[in-house]
């Protein structure tokens, strides 16, 4: 299986960046990950509605751009599904035994994601009712596949 992780926003924090490497290189032992970092629109801090529907739509068109048709698209949103990490597991493995072996999952920039990029995601996944920041969320999204991947192996893992 192939991951990939689009994802808008550069991401700075130190603490950050060496957690996501830490799970990556985990991860290399089960599947082969990709992060896409994209631009992030340059707004200023207080937008309109319509400032804010093309800043996201703005995004959405460079997010788009990366995913090809074959892709499985898992969006997050906070409107979507939640699960617990085993049936994200579960989720991960009909998706390999179903001969869908590319994966892309989509984090959006502090906005969200513009509604062409939902209306392209083949399911929707929330981690909570509760809004993170779009970077923290890159790091909980490697775990939580790295954990995904253990649990479909049968290995242990932190409960």
């Amino acid at each position: 299986m192939n991951i990939t992780i689009i994802t808008v926003g550069k991401l700075k924090e130190k603490y950050l960046k060496q957690g996501i490497a830490e799970y990556t290189k985990r991860l290399g032992a089960y599947t082969k990950i990709d992060i896409v970092e994209l631009a992030d629109e340059k707004a200023p801090e207080v937008l309109s509605d319509s400032e804010m529907q093309q800043v996201k739509n703005k995004e959405g068109e460079r997010i788009l751009s990366k995913i090809s048709p074959d892709h499985h698209v898992i969006a997050l949103a906070i409107q979507g599904k939640m699960k617990s990490s085993e049936e994200l597991a579960d989720t991960l493995d009909k998706l390999a035994t179903y001969g869908k072996s590319k994966v892309a999952f989509i984090i959006g920039g502090s906005l969200g994601l513009s509604d062409d990029v939902l209306k392209r995601a083949d399911e929707k996944l929330s981690f909570s009712k509760m809004t993170f920041p779009h970077q923290l969320m890159r790091l909980v999204l490697v775990e939580q596949v790295y954990r995904a991947f253990r649990i479909n192996r049968g290995e242990p893992y932190h409960k």
